[in-house]
């Protein structure tokens, strides 16, 4: 019988320092394609009950102490047989510990020491607190994102934390990794979500600079087009429209009956266009729009809450959601064909580290003096 396939990460081992939102989701990528990420966390926190929390699937956690020079130097002897670190303090905290890049280069040179942090290694505001309203604000992203005259609209915290933050660290370690293929040696990946979060809008700011991205609210994927906007339902439900092209916005005129619309390539008569279809759209369910979109290219679908969309027959189909221990959750993407991937189980407290470079003896120690969990 064939051996089951392997994660593209399995044999990478990833020491995680436990955090927001942004490294414990890079940490989860990594997990979900195959690496051993092993969560430490402060030594009060750490129970034998698994941790449930989605972002910490497929790893296995410790509690220690890295105030103690005893856990510093536990810290080390864990860090001497890793490959990655994952570290989301204030810029200098790290060094402040004995837990920095070159602290730790000294005892293992390959290592990959992935930085998380909002604005930075350096810079004015390196050492300010901040969160991911204000870094995609500082970012110019804020400004861009929002309905016409009105306030500019913050997407969750989506744009700085995970994808210009987790996303672009895991992205980074990895470049980092393929890089020491060829040389041996490890490399400080500086991830902060200002600069993650400017990289995401950089055909935006090509556009405002042209002079073919307008002010907010007023262009063609801002909800200044009425061919690319959200409309209510009669049952309050909501259809998220999209026909760009001119062949699929004439599908759904048709499909709408509404043959009669002005040209929307003059700007003139968006409003009118707008106003027709959201007219249009109240006078039936959402369910009754999907039966009359179904199977076309007109570029409509519902707009699901989360629980809709698990159920959703093509997310079904391709498995984009995994129940997991009772908790239903996003599948790990993207997908390697062929390739297996990392365990999914909920985190799971580890206490045998001797794989791991720290003996039972030295553990035990360390447990007995509170300095390990």
């Amino acid at each position: 019988m064939d051996e089951a396939p392997t994660g593209p990460l399995t044999g990478i081992r990833v020491l995680e320092l436990a955090g927001l939102a942004p490294g414990p989701f890079a940490g989860m990528m990594l997990a979900d394609h195959g690496a051993e990420v092993l969560r430490i966390d402060r030594v009060g926190a750490v129970r034998d009950e698994p941790r449930r929390d989605v972002m910490d699937r497929g790893k296995r956690t410790i509690g220690l102490d890295l105030k103690s020079p005893d856990g510093v130097a536990a810290f080390k002897r864990l860090a001497a047989g890793a490959d990655v670190v994952i570290e989301v303090f204030r810029p200098g905290v790290a060094e402040r510990l004995g837990i920095g890049p070159d602290d730790l280069r000294a005892v293992n040179d390959r290592l990959v020491y992935g930085r998380m942090t909002g604005w930075g290694q350096e810079g004015p505001l390196a050492t300010a607190a901040g969160h991911d309203i204000d870094y995609i604000a500082i970012a110019g992203v804020l400004s861009m994102l929002g309905r016409e005259g009105d306030r500019p609209t913050p997407p969750i915290n989506i744009l700085g934390d995970f994808a210009g933050g987790g996303l672009m660290l895991a992205y980074g370690v990895l470049l980092a990794l393929f890089e020491r293929e060829r040389t041996g040696r490890g490399r400080v990946v500086d991830a902060a979500m200002v600069d993650g979060a400017a990289l995401l809008f950089s055909m935006f700011y090509e556009g405002v600079r042209s002079g073919a991205w307008g002010p907010r609210g007023t262009n063609l994927l801002d909800t200044g087009a009425p061919m690319y906007d959200t409309y209510e339902t009669a049952d309050g439900r909501h259809l998220a429209v999209g026909p760009l092209e001119p062949q699929f916005w004439a599908e759904m005129v048709a499909r709408m009956g509404l043959d009669d619309l002005p040209d929307r390539g003059d700007r003139a008569n968006w409003p009118e266009i707008r106003e027709r279809l959201t007219a249009a759209f109240r006078e039936r369910t959402r369910e009754e729009w999907e039966r009359i979109f179904e199977g076309s290219d007109a570029c409509v679908a519902p707009v699901l809450d989360p629980a809709e969309a698990a159920g959703h027959p093509h997310n079904r189909a391709r498995g984009t959601f995994v129940e997991v221990a009772g908790l239903m959750q996003a599948a790990p993407a993207p997908r390697l064909l062929g390739a297996g991937r990392g365990d999914l189980a909920p985190a799971t407290r580890l206490h045998d580290l001797t794989a791991w470079g720290l003996p039972d003896d030295e553990a035990k120690a360390l447990r007995a003096a509170g300095v390990l969990a």
